[in-house]
């Protein structure tokens, strides 16, 4: 018997909705938010209100694109956390209200863990990219840098992460310093493309284990900038690809150092990457890199799997249907949890 799946992701800015049919991607409707653009940063407030405004027709729009009628779903899965509280109350209200009038049981999902399952969404019953367990899972994004070792679709642990700063935040906040707006980590990418990555030189951490640090990364750019531009105020604007460059190729190469260190020492080969940053092309490319170095298996996500969406949401409450893991309606949502 088929099991029918809705989604819905609204942790951040982004409102989305998805509906998955045993395993397979039928729909994944996405509703980003352009308001916080003039802010440099995202606003909570700001934020819940879209979602308030974007929840019925993407919902909506998600169930027509897949060709069902809501009478054919077996569950809602919601994002329940981590993630910003007044647009996770947003998702976890129509979750609840959808769920009681269709009298089907909710599913609660980790945000975190989504994006790690993402790689097992299908564009088609025939879809077999997904990776083996156990193996690596690189997670980065503007709020999370972690080494996550999967042994299972419910079994996962951190065996490395950010003791700071996360690697989209170090993007996004050396951006705003040379003024080139928010995201900021796209636009490092681009620049950094026409960019040479050896032009400068940054500070990188010594850290032990496998977590990661990169307020240090962060204090020396500033520190770079500030002496440069002393002698030359336009400095920024002349060097702003070789920067881009160097910063991006100082982001990789503590990330990827870090994650060599893990797959060597368990004895694992088979490594993915996921979230936000994982779009960055100079760390799709890295990826390929090692693998050819390392015969590494890596698992590399499309790019519209790379942000928050609700087809990862979807999915993760697909495994979780398998096993009667539901959800009572007196669920609240949480801003910080770990896998």
């Amino acid at each position: 018997m088929s099991i029918t799946i809705l989604g819905i992701e609204s942790s951040c800015d982004d409102t989305s909705s998805s509906v998955i049919r045993d395993g397979v991607m039928l729909s994944n409707v996405i509703a980003s938010q352009a308001v916080h653009e003039a802010y440099g940063g995202v606003v909570p407030e700001l934020a819940s209100r879209a979602h308030q405004q974007n929840i019925i027709p993407v919902v909506s729009e998600a169930i027509k694109r897949a060709g069902i009628d809501k009478s054919e779903l077996d569950a809602i899965a919601f994002t329940r956390g981590p993630g910003l509280l007044g647009s996770l109350l947003v998702g976890t209200s129509f979750a609840k209200g959808f769920a009681a009038s269709l009298g089907i049981p909710m599913i609660e999902v980790n945000h975190l863990q989504a994006h790690v399952l993402a790689h097992f969404i299908k564009e088609s019953p025939d879809d077999n990219h997904a990776p083996s367990f156990p193996f690596l899972c690189l997670l980065v994004s503007g709020g999370n840098s972690q080494i996550i070792k999967v042994n299972a679709y419910n079994d996962m642990e951190v065996i490395g992460q950010t003791i700071d700063d996360a690697a989209g935040e170090a993007f996004d906040k050396c951006a705003k310093v040379m003024g080139l707006g928010y995201p900021g980590g796209p636009v490092v990418n681009r620049l950094a493309n026409e960019g040479n990555p050896k032009a400068f030189s940054f500070s990188k951490p010594h850290i032990p284990g496998y977590d990661y640090s990169f307020s240090g990364l962060k204090t020396s750019f500033l520190y770079t900038l500030r002496d440069a531009l002393k002698d030359d105020p336009d400095f920024i604007e002349k060097n702003k690809r070789d920067l881009c460059a160097s910063l991006q190729a100082t982001v990789i190469d503590i990330l990827m150092t870090k994650l060599r260190k893990a797959a060597k020492d368990l004895g694992i080969r088979e490594v993915a990457v996921a979230g936000g940053v994982s779009a960055n092309s100079g760390l799709r490319d890295a990826f390929l890199d090692h693998a050819k170095r390392f015969g590494w298996k890596v698992h590399i996500p499309k790019f519209s799997f790379t942000t928050d969406n609700a087809a990862m949401v979807a999915i993760t409450g697909y495994y979780k249907y398998q096993d009667k893991e539901f959800c009572p309606m007196s669920a609240a949502p949480f801003s910080r949890v770990q896998i």
